[in-house]
């Protein structure tokens, strides 16, 4: 046997017994993940901005920045906080409703009596971005609040007395990046809303096209724009050529107008289309664009799409050990791991991916991608999803869940301003700037419980340190959780076998 045939036999046999180590167990039944997929859109109403509907679940939380934007003759009301801070970043709530609006897109159908609140979460941050796009042709409003002034304070939105300062992106300031997720989110949720909804549905797409012809025709960087405003926050480390794919390819798939394809036959090469990546966040949207484009070439044979096929398979094989083409790195108790802040971002991120991928691969009865001479089916891929979202509800080494709520250990010291500081319905007076602190750095439990937050997560020995002041790893975001409803949604639905 030559050695190349052994190291072709010995990656085989390593992917075979990993692919067979995925499927040993299932701790969870689909009542498990029903409860699950309730919470975790049920943690958007905690993150919500503005005046609070009549039907507001997370009941400790009040009527917060009803302001926005007023000293600036623009309404900016509404939309959502990121994360534990009380911040509006444009870029990081675009690509939430982007992802929302996909999780209902591909598994709305198995959402049951929750695809309401899903697509009233996705209405949320959809109304608020179509506020922000509305004004001023070629404007868009792209941040509220002054984040040097809010990470100064520990206060509940409700009593925020930091600036609300308004920053945009215009002719003069592009923000190619920013406005072309926006673009991307619109006409995501204009699918979201094509059959219950069609005129919304229309004003979604339509103004998601001209965000996008300003996205494009004037280019550049908002983080060139906005400098200290953005960055380090949510800083565009990846450019914009990423957003300008990705923005066209989710407006080709809501209009199916054939510009669109043209721009990404045209542009693709030069905009990301050649470049293999492995990871999908809300700074880099490389992969989410190739698996999207991937459905023209699976579902209508547009051959100019084979490229993203190719593209997603490499990814696909990236998060294979013993694959040729390995990348990924897993903590000793199987969790993807990428990064130490906010890791969990980039597992729910996978988790939606590789389900998405699935199931278009089996759609079109192309069951397996290969891997070198290893065959990774699409129950692979559903198994290593599963995977990882058994991982974060508590199959882990720690025995613990990283969604708040959620099973019998969870965090209670969770980094947020709102659900660490007592209601302002149970202490109305308010909590000034400085006073907030003794709250952030108490150790006593925090008195509102954030439902369906997924946190940060542990690090890369699965280790999780449950302290409200390491935001690395016990903060919350809308966009860790967005992608995790699609996942949940699938598994709630979906009857696994022992």
């Amino acid at each position: 046997m030559s050695p190349k045939t052994k190291v072709s036999l010995v990656r085989h046999l390593c992917v075979s017994l990993w692919m067979l180590t995925l499927c040993c167990c299932y701790a969870f039944t689909q009542n498990d993940y029903s409860e699950a997929l309730t919470k975790s859109i049920l943690f958007f109403e905690g993150q919500r901005s503005g005046k609070l509907p009549p039907n507001q679940r997370l009941a400790w939380r009040g009527d917060s920045a009803l302001s926005d934007g007023s000293s600036y003759h623009v309404d900016l009301v509404g939309g959502y906080y990121d994360a534990g801070d009380n911040v509006k970043f444009g870029l990081p709530m675009a690509f939430t409703t982007t992802l929302l609006s996909w999780s209902v897109i591909e598994f709305g159908n198995l959402m049951g009596k929750e695809i309401e609140n899903a697509r009233g979460a996705v209405r949320w941050s959809a109304d608020y971005l179509l506020k922000a796009s509305a004004s001023t042709p070629n404007t868009l409003y792209v941040q509220v609040g002054d984040p040097n002034m809010d990470h100064r304070c520990w206060e509940r939105p409700e009593d925020m007395d930091t600036p609300r300062n308004v920053y945009k992106v215009s002719t003069q300031n592009p923000g190619s990046d920013v406005a072309a997720e926006t673009a991307a989110a619109l006409a995501a949720a204009s699918i979201v809303f094509k059959e219950s909804d069609p005129s919304y549905s229309a004003k979604l797409l339509q103004t998601s096209m001209k965000v996008f012809d300003f996205a494009d025709q004037y280019r550049g960087s908002y983080s060139d724009s906005l400098g200290s405003v953005v960055c380090p926050f949510y800083c565009s480390y990846s450019g914009y050529h990423d957003e300008l794919l990705w923005g066209a390819s989710w407006i080709h798939r809501a209009s199916q107008n054939n510009s669109y394809l043209m721009y990404i036959q045209s542009n693709g090469h030069t905009l990301g289309a050649d470049e293999d990546d492995y990871s999908f966040s809300w700074d880099d949207k490389r992969v989410g664009t190739k698996v999207l484009l991937s459905k023209g070439f699976l579902d209508d044979k547009v051959e100019e799409f084979q490229l993203y096929k190719v593209h997603s398979d490499n990814y696909i094989c990236s998060l294979i050990p013993g694959s040729p083409g390995f990348q990924a790195q897993y903590t000793s108790g199987g969790l993807l791991y990428k990064g130490s802040e906010s890791n969990l971002q980039y597992v729910t991120s996978t988790a939606l991916i590789l389900l998405t991928y699935a199931k278009y691969l089996s759609s079109n009865g192309r069951v397996a991608v290969s891997c070198g001479t290893s065959s990774v089916t699409s129950e692979n891929l559903i198994a290593l999803a599963k995977k990882q979202v058994d991982y974060i509800l508590g199959q882990n080494p720690a025995k613990m869940s990283y969604m708040v709520g959620f099973g019998e250990r969870y965090s209670k010291h969770v980094h947020h301003r709102g659900s660490s500081l007592p209601s302002v319905h149970t202490h109305p007076d308010r909590v000034n700037c400085n006073d907030g602190f003794q709250y952030l750095y108490s150790g006593s439990p925090n008195p509102n419980i954030l439902e369906g937050a997924i946190l940060g997560g542990p690090d890369n020995r699965d280790g999780f340190s449950d302290n409200r002041n390491n935001y690395q790893q016990s903060e919350p975001a809308t966009y860790i959780n967005a992608p995790f409803v699609g996942a949940l949604a699938f598994f709630a639905a979906t009857p696994m076998a022992h």
